[in-house]
């Protein structure tokens, strides 16, 4: 086949075959465990597969070779119009499971649909009515066109942007509704959006202060990086599918949890309406503190690794949107915090009453409702502004 196997050939086909394998593994996945972000995953990585694919040939010399230049030139490798919005709904199915693609979302895909069928008015022009180049006569491939190239990444920034808009309202709601919050954050998919915003704005660097760059040889450790990001979103979200097949998982329960919250929240009849901006604390406020403090002495709740805000309204006998206000605006803090709170509290307590004789620290902390060591150590500092072990290491019990 005459595949130039050269260093940058051969690590961008290294990350192409790895593209197509994560995809295959994650619709297998997608079909065991019937969740959808796991489909939106694969399809997102495959064609983040093929984008590298042009520069991967053109490396190897296939672009210089005639009999393939007639075929790759023809084929659409670089989805610029259609990757974002794959992106995007996977990130809106993988923080919502409820969440179904409706008739109003195609509109994400028109752009993509006006692209593919500009492709193959191309193709049909040049291979069949007048077989010879026609809108490929200077020899270059319509993809690589300043006008695609920018305007899709145009669409990328502005769609990785809704992505960061979403995970920051699902990074909201999650505080502010359960108390195992850290479990659950998935922090790889900001810490990738982030990575991959910055990685663009890189490349506009580079274009505007060396448009030589812009070159076909130039680009590759722009491409190089490109792989190395949707190489790690490929690992991640894998583990994250994998994880999926586990029963039990606090993931599970948050599907519903959050379902729930957006729901009653909604529900504008059945709930009081609530002036958030009223920093004011008003007497049924103070009730509602009172009863909330006393229940979580009382029953200590606060020891149920999985508790929800749902849980403690339950209890209450009110709606969950009332004690999430109550906690945001009397105890200036959000649920997850304030849970942590008394967790942090019982640890300490333990360990003065010597109950760290019998048990590790890692011990008394699961047992006083944290669900992890990381968390715990998380929690633990946010709460006394130092870490277990520094702050037990000036005590003396």
């Amino acid at each position: 086949m005459h595949f130039g196997f050269g260093f940058k050939s051969s690590t961008l086909l290294i990350f192409f075959i790895h593209g197509l394998v994560f995809t295959g593994l994650l619709i297998y996945k997608g079909i065991r465990s019937e969740n959808n972000s796991s489909f939106w995953l694969a399809s997102f990585l495959f064609l983040c597969s093929l984008y590298i694919a042009p520069f991967m040939f053109g490396y190897a010399g296939w672009y210089g070779r005639q009999s393939y230049r007639d075929i790759l030139f023809y084929v659409p490798f670089q989805q610029l119009f259609l990757m974002p919005p794959l992106l995007y709904f996977y990130v809106k199915s993988l923080l919502n499971t409820n969440f179904t693609f409706q008739k109003k979302d195609w509109i994400h895909f028109i752009p993509a649909i006006l692209y593919a069928v500009y492709s193959l008015v191309i193709w049909i022009t040049d291979k069949i009515v007048l077989d010879e180049y026609y809108f490929y006569a200077d020899g270059r491939d319509k993809d690589l066109a300043l006008w695609y190239q920018v305007s899709g990444f145009i669409m990328m920034v502005f769609y990785l942007f809704k992505c960061l808009k979403i995970y920051t309202q699902y990074k909201k709601n999650t505080y502010d509704t359960v108390s195992y919050a850290d479990a659950i954050l998935y922090a790889w998919i900001q810490r990738f959006l982030i990575a991959f915003l910055g990685l663009l704005l890189i490349r506009t660097l580079f274009f505007i202060l060396n448009p030589e760059w812009a070159n076909f040889g130039n680009k590759y450790w722009y491409y190089l990086s490109f792989s190395i990001l949707f190489y790690y979103i490929a690992l991640s979200g894998y583990a994250h599918a994998i994880k999926m097949l586990i029963p039990f998982q606090p993931e599970a329960l948050n599907k519903t949890l959050h379902a729930n919250f957006l729901a009653e929240a909604s529900e504008e009849k059945t709930v009081e309406v609530i002036d958030k901006s009223e920093a004011e604390i008003t007497p049924a406020d103070e009730i509602l503190m009172k009863e909330l403090e006393a229940l979580m002495t009382s029953e200590q709740l606060f020891k149920n690794p999985s508790l929800t805000l749902f849980d403690v309204a339950q209890k209450l006998n009110t709606h969950p949107k009332k004690v999430s206000n109550v906690i945001n605006k009397g105890f200036k803090m959000n649920f997850n915090d304030f849970v942590n709170t008394y967790r942090t509290q019982e640890v300490i307590k333990k360990v003065a009453s010597n109950e760290n004789d019998l048990k590790t620290l890692l011990g008394i902390a699961l047992d006083s409702g944290f669900n992890s060591k990381s968390t715990f150590n998380r929690a633990f500092k946010k709460q006394t502004q130092q870490t277990p072990k520094e702050y037990f290491s000036k005590k003396s019990y």
